[in-house]
Parts: C-alpha cells; structure tokens; sequence
C-alpha cells in the first residue's frame, strides 16, 4: 500500500485523525465529510478533501495532501489544483491546505514562485517526525508517527499503541477497525514479518477478532482444504492405477480361457464385479 493511500484510509475511517493533526478538537468530524473530487478543466483530482455537511459559511474545507517523495513540482500542480477548483465549484467555505510530509527533508519549497504563498495562514504543513514525541503524544498523533517511526522500534510502538487503544476506545467496533489499521500499517511497515509474527505482536484479549488473527485462520483453513484436496487425488489417482492393473490381469486370465468365477476367486473379486470390468473394458 502506498503511503499517501494509507494516510487518505485512515482519514476515511477515522478523520478526528486529521483534526488532532491540526489541534482541533474531534467533535469536528461531525461537521465534515471526507472525499475526493475531481478537478475537470486539466483532469485533477483532489484525493483528500474535508467538506463541511452544515450550513456555516465559517467552517473551512480543507484541501489534504500527503507526500512522503521529494517533488519539485508538487506546490505548481497544488496550486493549479486549488484555483481551479475554486473556479469551478466556487464553494461557500473559507479554503485550508494541509500538506503532510514525513519530515522537512522530503519537502521542495521553491521559494522564488511560492514563498509569500506558503506563509499564508490558510496553509499548514505537518512533518510527522516533528510532532509530539510517543511519551506525550495522543493516540491520533502516536498512530501517525507509527507510519515514519524506525524499523527497530515500530513493534514497541505498535503494541504500546494496541494496549492504548484497548483502554481509551470503549467502542468495541471502533476499537476493533482501530487495531485492523494498526496491524495494515505494521505490514506496510514491516513486509519481511509473517502474518503469525505480526499477530503476535498484538496480544490482546480480543485477538480473535482482528483482521490478521481471522486471516491467518482462514489461509490456515484453506491450506488444509487444499492438503485434503490433493491427498484426496492422490488416493483418486493411486485406485484409477489399481483398477487399471486389475482391468489388465483380468482380461489376461479371460484370454487364458479361465471363467468369471476361477478370475472371481484369483483377483479377490465377485463375479458380478469380473463380469462389469469386462464388459466395460470390451466397450472400450
């Protein structure tokens, strides 16, 4: 999963996420929707998009881009973006840009067009390395620091992250979609990790209920069908051997001249059985 599609997941699923980003309470996710929109003069599309769903003309929307690769061309195609969709959809609402980068390295300024434009209060950019560290950092904050947060230190991070979220969402549903993206972040963050290892990683009461713990159960089911399935042709093919070897010593002894019933009583079969494999074999 790509970075940008995983910060734009967890906003569609949790966007008090964003808003904790920005130091805004997360009661404010009741007055938005999270979407994206297309931008059709130049075929834009504008992948996070926060619109407010009330009837207040001071509640901003808030235009989100995440980006975690050095682009030089990133604030042209933003900008571009900005005022053509306020050209086209001219929305009753203040405008917000939210630039995510993983640190201030990623980041590509380009003072001589953008500076003046950049020190505008309707825009923020977060470095994700720079926000609070995990000791003072709240759930949101913590969870989006998982996604920067060093290889070596991320399962610390991440079972510390499972403990809290057991204890501060009393919402079994929530709780359970919380640890489902804790566990899709942990795989994006550490692809050489089996499923069994990352399950581990998790040990809460409520395991069997996430994601990983019923994939795990059912790649186990499935690998067991398909050992059953291929012992099961195995034996298949061994009795069609057998049954030709039979149908071949059969018709052998028939061209010696012994009758039904001496075959019967050399191949341990009845009659009624030598009589059918002849038949069936003459037929042939």
């Amino acid at each position: 999963m790509k970075t940008d599609s995983l910060f734009y997941s967890i906003f569609q699923e949790f966007p008090f996420v964003f808003f904790a980003l920005l130091g805004i309470p997360a009661e404010a996710t009741n007055q938005y929707q999270f979407t994206s929109q297309e931008v059709k003069q130049l075929a834009f599309r504008l992948d996070g998009l926060f619109l407010p769903i009330i009837e207040d003309s001071q509640l901003p929307f808030y235009i989100v881009e995440v980006q975690f690769q050095p682009d030089p061309n990133l604030y042209y195609r933003l900008f571009a973006e900005l005022f053509i969709y306020l050209r086209q959809y001219q929305p009753q609402h203040p405008w917000q840009l939210v630039v995510i980068y993983p640190n201030r390295q990623t980041e590509r300024e380009n003072n001589i067009h953008f500076q003046s434009m950049l020190a505008l209060p309707n825009i923020t950019r977060i470095y994700i390395d720079e926000l609070s560290t995990p000791e003072t950092a709240s759930l949101p904050i913590k969870l989006l620091r998982l996604i920067v947060e060093p290889e070596n230190t991320a399962p610390d991070l991440a079972r510390e992250l499972a403990r809290q979220v057991e204890t501060e969402i009393p919402n079994i549903a929530v709780r359970e979609s919380f640890i489902d993206l804790l566990e899709t972040i942990v795989f994006y963050k550490l692809p050489q990790k089996s499923r069994e290892e990352i399950a581990a990683m998790f040990n809460l009461s409520d395991l069997k209920k996430t994601r990983v713990y019923q994939e795990i159960q059912a790649e186990v089911q499935a690998e067991a069908q398909a050992e059953i399935a291929k012992i099961q042709a195995q034996i298949a093919k061994a009795q069609e051997a057998r049954q030709r070897e039979k149908t071949a010593i059969i018709l052998r002894l028939v061209n010696l001249g012994l009758s039904t019933e001496q075959i019967a009583t050399a191949v341990d079969l009845s009659v009624a059985e030598v009589e059918a494999t002849i038949e069936e074999a003459e037929q042939n």
